[in-house]
């Protein structure tokens, strides 16, 4: 349980979290049926050792299903559309303060492009208001506005990766919140999981030997 507690440590987008967690399952399943054989046989009453192996199962099969949750918004954010509005607000700036993760200004970069099509009165002397001597060739204006339409290509491509990138960040930063978050409330039911059996314990203890 202490190692599953850690794996949570481990980076998603660098590590395997999943298959980390699947091994340890598997070693713990392993860990179960061989204690299968050493515990004794009881009657109608459960043993709280049965109870807290059970609650320790479900935790890591807990633990495994928010790994692939985080993994999958980690990794196909860019697949997505935009956060809703509402999502972001709650986790991005209400749980992020929580888990002691506030959201990171970005600065955002415009950038700005005149894709209007030249004319022939555009070209003008930049020396004063004396137009040119010769206007030019039919061949020229015609690769302006080639060169007009390729810088508004070139504009709509780069506002789709900058609108795509915003996007992959944002869910990218809303899964470190949950992430974090669902870490949180693992550790804490953890604890109160085991001393409440703990607690069991003892109190069934010192009622045998009070009797």
């Amino acid at each position: 349980m202490a190692v599953d507690l850690f794996s949570f440590l481990l980076p998603p987008q660098n590590v395997d979290r999943a298959a980390f967690k699947m091994t340890l399952i598997l070693g713990y399943t392993v860990f179960l049926l061989i204690m299968n054989d050493l515990l004794p046989v009881t009657g109608d009453s459960t043993p709280l050792i049965n109870v807290l192996f059970s609650v320790s199962l479900a935790l890591m099969v807990a633990s495994l299903m928010e790994t692939v949750l985080i993994t999958n918004i980690q990794f196909s954010s860019s697949q997505y559309g935009a956060a809703p509005q509402w999502l972001s607000v709650l986790v991005l700036r209400y749980l992020a303060i929580v888990v002691f993760l506030p959201a990171k200004k970005k600065n955002r970069v415009t950038v700005s492009m005149n894709t209007s099509i030249i004319s022939p009165r555009d070209l003008q002397s930049i020396s004063g208001d004396i137009p040119p001597e010769k206007p030019p060739p039919d061949s020229a204006l015609e690769e302006l506005r080639k060169m007009s339409r390729d810088l508004m290509a070139i504009r709509a491509q780069m506002d789709k990766h900058f609108l795509g990138s915003k996007t992959s960040q944002e869910w990218h930063m809303i899964g470190i919140v949950i992430d974090r978050l669902l870490f949180g409330l693992y550790m804490i039911f953890i604890s109160v999981s085991f001393v409440t059996i703990v607690c069991l314990w003892v109190w069934q203890s010192s009622t045998f030997h009070g009797h």
